[in-house]
C-alpha cells in the first residue's frame, strides 16, 4: 500500500496501470452520430488534408477544432495531424515552414499580410515513456548544448524538453491532453476517429485528462493552465473539469516555476485574450490557483474586481466575440495603470516635473511587473505611449489636439481614456470632446478648440497673477501634424504647467527649417508603427 502511494507520488506506473491499455480502443464514428456540419470546416484545412492524402499519407483535422465542430461551433484555428514527417509535409506546399525545437511542426501559410491563414500540421508522435527518455540537468536555456541532437529528453522533474519521436495514430492520441481534444476528423469520409471516448465526454460535458493527471502535468506543467483555459472557454456550454483531473492542479502548480518566463507570459495572454478572460479568472479562483502561477497574472486576478480593470477585461471579451483585434499592450496598460499613477503622483509631490516623473514611474513599473520577456521592447513602447497620452488629453487648445490625433496609437490612447471616463476616473465630457474632435472636419475642429479657449477664459482666475507668455501664431493643421512627436507635445505640456506654477516663461526655441518632403517622410514612418496598440481601436 505504502509502495503504491510512493510510486504514485513519484509518477511511477503501478501494476494495475501497466496492465491497462494506454492507447485506448479505436472507434470510427459516422456523421449520423457526431452530426458535424462540413460547412463549418475551413477550405484551407480541407486543402491541406486533400494534398497530403493525394501524396499517399494519412491526414485528419485534429484537436480543439474537432471538439468545437462537435459542439456546432466554427473553430477559430484548424490543426492537421498526419503520418508524414515535417520534411515530407514541407515538400508538398509552396509556403510551408518547419518551426519549433521542443516539438517540430509545420506551418502551411495561405494568403499574405493581415489576411494570411496558418494551418498547423503535426506528425503523429510516439507514446512518451519517460523511463526511456534521456535526462538532462537544468532547463531549455541552461542545457542547450546537451539537448542538441536529442529526440526525446526530460529534466529532473519529468518535464519534457524534447519530443520529436514519430509513431502511429493510436500513440499520438494517447499523447494528447484531454479526451475531447484527442479526436481525428477526416473531412473527406466525414468519419471521426476516437480512441478515448472523447465523443462520450463531449456529450456529457466533461473535461477529462487522458492517463494519470499528475503524471501528465509533470510531463508538461503548462497543461495546468490549459486545463483552466478550456474549463473557462467551455463553461458556457456547461463543461466542468473531471474531479480526478482537477485534484492534482494545486499540488502540481509549483512545477510551473521551471517553465521559461516567455512561455508563461504567452500562456497568460491566451487566458486573457481568447474571449473568456472573466471566466478564466473565475476558474482560477474556483480551482485554488488565484496566486502563484505567474506574478503578472496574480496582479490581474487580484485587480479583476476593480471597476477600471473589470471594464478592460469585459471590453476585451466583447471585442473577441465581435471578431475584432485585441492587443496585450492595451489590456496590460489598464491592469498596471494603478501602479503608474501611484508612482507618478508620488514623484509629483516631491516637486518633479510632470513628464519626467511620468516616464520614471513607467520605467519602475516595467522593471517590477513585466520583467524580461520576449517582445518586451515592442510591448513597452505601446504601453508607454498609451500612458503618456493621458495627461495630454487635458490640453485641448493650440496645436496639441491636431498633434494628438496624428499619433499612430491615438485610437488606443483614446480607448483608454474612454474606459477611464466610463468608471468616473475622468470627466466624461473630456472623452466626449475628443470623440467629436477626431470625427469632425477641419472647420468643426477649429470651433471645438475655440469653445475650449472661451471656457478657459471665462473661468475665474485663482491666486496670484500668472506671467503672460509671448503671443504665439496659431498653427495650421499641417504645421501641427509636422510638430506632433511625443517629445514636442510633452515639452508643450511642461511649458504650460511651469507657467501655471508661476515660473518664468520658457525660452522660445527656434525650429530648424526642414528640407522639402522631410515632414511627409516622417509622417509616413510614424504611421507605420501603429502595431498592436492601434489595433485595439475600432
Amino acid at each position: 500500500m505504502i509502495k503504491t502511494i510512493i510510486d504514485k507520488l513519484l509518477g511511477k506506473a503501478t501494476a494495475a496501470s501497466k496492465t491497462k491499455n494506454p492507447f485506448g480502443k479505436r472507434e470510427e464514428v459516422g456523421v449520423d452520430v457526431h452530426n458535424i456540419d462540413p460547412k463549418l470546416v475551413d477550405r484551407r484545412a480541407l486543402d491541406v488534408c486533400s494534398t497530403l492524402k493525394e501524396a499517399g499519407f494519412e491526414a485528419y483535422i485534429v484537436g480543439g477544432a474537432v471538439r468545437d465542430l462537435l459542439l456546432g461551433l466554427r473553430p477559430k484555428d484548424f490543426d492537421v495531424a498526419t503520418n508524414a514527417t515535417p520534411e515530407q509535409v514541407k515538400s508538398l506546399f509552396r509556403r510551408a515552414f518547419i518551426i519549433g525545437r521542443r516539438f517540430r511542426i509545420v506551418h502551411v501559410v495561405y494568403g499574405r499580410g493581415r489576411e494570411n491563414e496558418v494551418i498547423e500540421v503535426t506528425t503523429f508522435r510516439a507514446f512518451l515513456d519517460s523511463s526511456k527518455a534521456e535526462q538532462v540537468q537544468g532547463n531549455e536555456k541552461t542545457s542547450k548544448a546537451a539537448l542538441a541532437g536529442m529526440k526525446l529528453a526530460v529534466d529532473e522533474s519529468g518535464r519534457v524538453l524534447r519530443d520529436n519521436v514519430w509513431g502511429p495514430q493510436n500513440e499520438d492520441a494517447a499523447r494528447r491532453d484531454f479526451t475531447v481534444n484527442a479526436m481525428y476528423y477526416d473531412p473527406q469520409t466525414q468519419i471521426v476517429v476516437d480512441y478515448h471516448k472523447g465523443i462520450r465526454d463531449s456529450q456529457k460535458h466533461v473535461l477529462r485528462m487522458i492517463g494519470d493527471p499528475a503524471t501528465r502535468y509533470r510531463e508538461d506543467p503548462v497543461r495546468i493552465i490549459r486545463a483552466v483555459r478550456f474549463a473557462a472557454k467551455l463553461s458556457k456550454k456547461g463543461f466542468t473539469l473531471d474531479p480526478k483531473t482537477a485534484k492534482p492542479l494545486v499540488e502540481c502548480a509549483q512545477l510551473l516555476q521551471e517553465v521559461p518566463q516567455s512561455r508563461m507570459f504567452d500562456e497568460m495572454l491566451k487566458l486573457l485574450q481568447t474571449g473568456h478572460s472573466l471566466a478564466s479568472i473565475e476558474q482560477l479562483r474556483l480551482l485554488g490557483l488565484a496566486k502563484g502561477i505567474y506574478p503578472l497574472l496574480d496582479v490581474v486576478v487580484d485587480r479583476a474586481d476593480l471597476p477600471f480593470v473589470q471594464a478592460a477585461l469585459m471590453d476585451t471579451d466583447r471585442r473577441v466575440a465581435e471578431g475584432k483585434s485585441v492587443a496585450p499592450s492595451f489590456l496590460l496598460a489598464c491592469v498596471l495603470w494603478q501602479d503608474v499613477k501611484a508612482g507618478w503622483d508620488k514623484r509629483m509631490l516631491k516637486g518633479e516635473h510632470p513628464h519626467p516623473a511620468l516616464q520614471d514611474a513607467i520605467d519602475d513599473v516595467f522593471n517590477h511587473r513585466i520583467g524580461d520577456v520576449s517582445g518586451r521592447g515592442k510591448l513597452a513602447a505601446d504601453m508607454r505611449e498609451i500612458w503618456v497620452m493621458q495627461p495630454r488629453f487635458e490640453k485641448r487648445t493650440g496645436s496639441t489636439p491636431f498633434g494628438m490625433i496624428a499619433q499612430a496609437r491615438f485610437r488606443a490612447g483614446f480607448d483608454f481614456l474612454r474606459l477611464r471616463a466610463d468608471v468616473g476616473e475622468v470627466d466624461e465630457a473630456l472623452a466626449n470632446w475628443w470623440q467629436e474632435f477626431q470625427q469632425a472636419d477641419e472647420a468643426r475642429r477649429e470651433d471645438l478648440i475655440a469653445q475650449v479657449r472661451e471656457e478657459q477664459r471665462a473661468k475665474p482666475k485663482a491666486g496670484a497673477a500668472k506671467p503672460k507668455r509671448a503671443p504665439r501664431k496659431p498653427a495650421t493643421a499641417t504645421e501641427a501634424q509636422q510638430g506632433s512627436s511625443l517629445d514636442q507635445v510633452a515639452q508643450q505640456a511642461i511649458d504650460s504647467e511651469s507657467a501655471a506654477a508661476g515660473d518664468a516663461p520658457a525660452k522660445k526655441r527656434r525650429r530648424r527649417r526642414r528640407k522639402p518632403g522631410a515632414g511627409d517622410a516622417g509622417g509616413a514612418a510614424g504611421g507605420g508603427n501603429g502595431g498592436d496598440a492601434a489595433a485595439h481601436g475600432d
